[in-house]
C-alpha cells in the first residue's frame, strides 16, 4: 500500500509541475499555440482547436533535452 501511496504522490507531482510549465509558457512565450500549422476551425455551435505544429515544437525540444541530459548524467 505504501508503494501505491508514493506512485500517487509522483503522479501528483508531475501533474503540478507540468500545470507550473504551462503557466510559465504562455507568460514568457505567447506566441506558443498560434504557429503556422496549428489548426483552429469555428462555427457557430462548435470550436476545434488542434495545435499541430506546437506538439511537434514541444516534442522535438523535450526529446533533444532528454538525450542532453541522459548523456550528462550516465557518465
Amino acid at each position: 500500500m505504501v508503494e501505491f501511496g508514493r506512485l500517487l504522490v509522483i503522479i501528483g507531482l508531475t501533474i503540478a509541475f507540468a500545470g507550473a510549465a504551462v503557466l510559465v509558457a504562455i507568460r514568457y512565450f505567447p506566441w506558443l499555440g498560434n504557429l503556422p500549422g496549428d489548426f483552429r476551425f469555428e462555427n457557430e455551435n462548435l470550436k476545434i482547436y488542434f495545435p499541430l505544429a506546437t506538439m511537434l515544437l514541444i516534442s522535438v525540444l523535450g526529446s533533444i533535452l532528454l538525450n542532453v541530459l541522459l548523456r550528462i548524467f550516465r557518465r
